[in-house]
């Protein structure tokens, strides 16, 4: 999970790449904690609906 400041830091990122519009604070910060906190998750961490490698079919 993201901390507050890597969130902060990324929102600030993403707000200036889109030209620093004004009164869309809410909309970066959230974009920057779903986009920080799903690259935290373990890309191989199995889900129910995804068999891991050790899965044998059938």
């Amino acid at each position: 999970m993201a901390t507050e400041q890597q969130i902060r830091d990324y929102a600030r990122q993403l707000w200036e790449k889109a030209g620093k519009p004004d009164g869309r604070d809410k909309e970066f910060w959230h974009a920057a904690e779903v986009e920080l906190n799903a690259e935290s998750e373990s890309p191989d961490a199995p889900t129910l609906d995804q068999p891991n490698k050790t899965t044998i079919p059938g």
